[in-house]
């Protein structure tokens, strides 16, 4: 049986990845953060000996933590070329900082904010440690059978507990984590496929909008969500960031539209 060896198995991508490496047959390997601490160069290393994977996802990170995303990343891949294992490394569209267009691999990096300069450092340091990586690009994760940071924003809004607006200029490309898990086991099996890799939902949606949906699957009222714009708030924050998944799709990858899942506009 292959052994998938992956960071962050708690959190949220991880928890679908977990279900997605029973569902392809693979053993899965997710200490957490207190036993294997993906700052210590050594212990990430001589844990992946230790479990001699076939493959390892690296998911974990800290959104305020440059160096846990720099430095962990660079660690958990030159842990993967040293055992020889497979290396699926899970990125984010911020490394874009926004224009109308959507963007392809083959655009430059350009982040605005320090998540997205550290995830596009982490992606460098992967590249340099690890060249056979592929580094899967995704959007705002969501979830149905558990819900995503963005869908919990919504509920916590709808029912006064806070006071979250959300904007009507901010254009990403939602994803369910079940759909990436999916890929994630799908890649680990095919070290053919390297480089960065957009993976994300075919519909270009707002915040506003995916709020909305929110609402209504969950079966409550919209009638409380308040509209704002990253243009009004003078945040510096991408503002239309959608990702062409073109290539994926020739690999024959595709991630199902919010439509499908949570309804129509």
């Amino acid at each position: 049986m292959p052994i998938l060896f992956a960071t962050g198995g708690a959190g949220f991508l991880g928890r679908h990845l977990v279900a997605a490496a029973a569902s392809a047959g693979w053993q899965i390997v997710a200490p957490p953060s207190r036993e294997v601490d993906i700052l210590d160069r050594h212990a990430v290393t001589a844990a992946l000996r230790d479990a001699r994977p076939t493959a390892v996802a690296h998911l974990a990170y800290r959104k305020d933590d440059r160096e846990v995303i720099v430095a962990g990343s660079r660690n958990v891949a030159e842990a993967a070329a040293t055992v020889g294992a497979r290396l699926v490394h899970l990125s984010t569209d911020v490394v874009f900082g926004g224009r109308p267009a959507a963007y392809t691999e083959d655009d430059p990096t350009d982040p605005i904010n320090d998540y997205g300069r550290a995830k596009a450092g982490a992606e460098g340091a992967v590249s340099a440690a690890c060249p056979s990586a592929v580094v899967v690009r995704t959007s705002l994760l969501y979830g149905t059978d558990f819900i995503g940071l963005c869908q919990a924003d919504v509920l916590r809004a709808l029912d006064g507990s806070s006071a979250m607006s959300f904007f009507s200029d901010e254009v990403r490309s939602f994803t369910h984590a079940a759909d990436v898990a999916s890929v994630v086991m799908w890649l680990a099996a095919r070290p053919d496929v390297a480089g960065p890799l957009h993976v994300a939902g075919s519909e270009a949606i707002d915040r506003l909008d995916f709020a909305r949906r929110v609402a209504r699957w969950a079966g409550m009222s919209d009638a409380g969500l308040t509209e704002a714009t990253i243009a009004a708030s003078g945040l510096a924050r991408p503002a239309n960031v959608v990702l062409d998944s073109a290539r994926a799709a020739a690999l024959g990858i595709v991630c199902r539209p919010v439509s499908e899942v949570l309804g129509p506009h």
